[in-house]
């Protein structure tokens, strides 16, 4: 049987490829996808989700469904400087896009689904975390029943991306993010920035795939975020943050993790959004968080490429 998730995304580059490497593993029943404003806006996240969809001949079997358009106290912050205006780095600019039925609201989307399918649910959230705590706080038994959460945020033993010490999803909306952590998820599981950025696409990597409108739409949404990436990192790849998350939910074999207690920091000068993780158990609290400590790097990537390229044979 294949495993029921939601997808939560604020559509950018690499959730685009999530959204991909979900669809083409076939190992995942996509019951729906919840947009969440944060690399863009929730409007421009929901038509990038169903540019994708449309792009994977999917548009009318996944429901989208917006959700928050703001994080719960704070103001946007988007990302156009990594994923370009469009979040999705020009790419699909031509497309003629059909939203479809976006009728709800992502939170109330992700409680009617839990509740239905007791469970059976796993969430993998690879935006800020706003929808959840919104659907925690609208229904805070939803916690009891959800199979797992996958969340593609923080770092714990590096260095952030938005600021010196904050991994952009729980910059955007720390508030979020500690309720959820503190929500009594009785398996949540930090995909951070000490695995992603090891999980690199490079130019190798996409000459492996046949052509397809897959592999022509990756290299054209890549480009700009590989470059820019280069020009910060001196390497010439594009980070599979939020595919590394989906690659969590299909095989746990692609990381390691270890059993901590995590908190997110809300009320600093300097270190909001900071994921801070008791390797030592100093605060004497009950772990919270699988947190990933390693990941296998060849594994994950020999599953992505073959399932964008089953993708690229079978849905483009």
């Amino acid at each position: 049987m294949r495993k029921k998730v939601i997808l939560d995304v604020d559509t950018g580059v690499d959730d685009a490829l999530g959204i991909i490497l979900a669809v083409g593993s076939e190992q995942l029943d996509i019951v729906g996808i919840t947009t969440v404003n944060g690399n863009v806006s929730c409007e421009q996240a929901t038509i990038n989700t169903c540019k994708i969809l449309q792009l994977l001949h999917l548009g009318e079997f996944i429901p989208v469904i917006a959700g928050s358009t703001q994080p719960l106290i704070r103001k946007p912050h988007f990302e156009h400087r990594v994923h370009g205006n469009d979040g999705i780095g020009g790419a699909l600019a031509d497309m003629d896009v059909h939203v479809g039925d976006t009728a709800g609201f992502g939170p109330d989307y992700i409680i009617d689904q839990v509740m239905k399918n007791k469970g059976e649910i796993t969430l993998i959230m690879t935006g800020p975390l706003t929808n959840l705590a919104l659907a925690i706080m609208k229904c805070p038994e939803l916690v009891q029943h959800v199979k797992e959460v996958i969340v593609m945020g923080g770092v714990v033993q590096g260095y952030g991306n938005v600021t010196p010490t904050a991994e952009y999803n729980m910059y955007v909306d720390p508030e979020a993010a500690k309720l959820v952590l503190h929500a009594g998820f009785t398996s949540l599981t930090l995909v951070g920035l000490d695995v992603t950025r090891r999980a690199l696409l490079t130019q190798e990597h996409i000459a492996q795939l046949n052509e397809s409108p897959i592999k022509d739409y990756i290299v054209q949404s890549t480009a700009a975020y590989t470059q820019r990436y280069y020009e910060r990192n001196a390497v010439f790849a594009c980070v599979l943050h939020d595919p590394l998350a989906v690659g969590v939910a299909i095989s746990k074999g692609v990381v390691s993790t270890a059993h901590y207690y995590v908190d997110v920091e809300t009320k600093s000068e300097l270190c909001d959004g900071q994921t801070v993780c008791d390797f030592q158990n100093r605060l004497q609290a009950s772990p919270n968080a699988y947190v990933c400590t390693d990941i296998n790097e060849e594994a994950f990537l020999q599953l992505f490429i073959q399932a964008i390229a089953l993708a690229g044979e079978k849905y483009a």
